[in-house]
């Protein structure tokens, strides 16, 4: 374990994680920008969906990052607290994070 000012591996691939994500949705917010620039142009309706389409998809890429970021370090806590055994169980019987339930539902609420 890590001590305080000190950045594991772990940590810094979640904050490698954390800036593609933020940059993914930078980009998606300036083709947005884009979007109301053609709508206000009066731009040709081509142009316009043809650009909603790439934010639509851009924000799609980056939910799907943030999802699939999160359900992994949900199952490495879950191994962690359960003594890295797969499928253990914590306190009481019960699964140290049931969140993975909830994120699968978030995942397929991007469907």
């Amino acid at each position: 374990m890590s001590g305080p000012g000190e950045t594991t591996a772990s940590d810094a691939e979640r904050l490698a994680e954390q800036r593609r994500i933020a940059n993914r949705l930078k980009r998606a917010r300036g083709q947005l920008g884009a979007v109301i620039e053609a709508v206000e142009s009066g731009a040709d309706c081509r142009t316009v969906v043809t650009r909603l389409a790439t934010v639509s998809s851009a924000l799609d890429r980056a939910g799907f990052a943030i999802i699939s970021s999160a359900m992994r370090e949900c199952l490495a806590d879950q191994q962690e607290s359960a003594g890295g055994r797969p499928g253990a169980r914590g306190e009481h019987g019960v699964a140290a994070k049931p969140d993975v339930e909830e994120l699968e539902r978030l995942f397929l609420s991007l469907a």
